[in-house]
């Protein structure tokens, strides 16, 4: 069985989540292709960022669906991606930049043994794939 996640999130950026949660509701991760602050994951209520078929669905984090531009995931495919939280104002218009902090993606190429069981990506909206199944 595949099982090994793309991405995953660090205890001190779950906790920003569940704060950003209460406020917000629901939530999601996009991460940014460079526009404003380069390639940061952007945390917006679920729904306020359109996923369309250029979009990936990678997994989830924090109860959260985390999605990446197609093009890019070319690109980054082979990598785990790991949400941390870091002190700072980004330039974007993620919902954690009020607080004085921002998300920030590490990262690291995966072994071939875990590209090998790795989750399955999913194209476009999740919800929508959800609802079909």
């Amino acid at each position: 069985m595949k099982g090994i996640s793309r991405v995953k999130i660090t205890p001190e950026a779950t906790a920003v989540v569940d704060q950003l949660r209460t406020k917000n509701g629901e939530l999601m991760f996009h991460q940014s292709g460079g526009c404003c602050d380069g390639s940061s994951p952007m945390c917006y209520p679920k729904g306020e960022f359109m996923v369309g078929s250029s979009d990936v669905w990678l997994g989830e984090v924090a109860g959260c669906d985390f999605y990446m531009a197609k093009d890019q995931f070319e690109f980054w495919q082979h990598t785990e991606l790991t949400i941390d939280v870091v002190p700072g104002r980004g330039a974007s218009f993620s919902l954690e930049i009020p607080l004085g902090v921002r998300f920030a993606t590490k990262s690291r190429i995966f072994t071939d043994e875990e590209t090998q069981n790795l989750i399955e990506t999913h194209p476009g909206n999740i919800a929508e794939a959800r609802a079909c199944q």
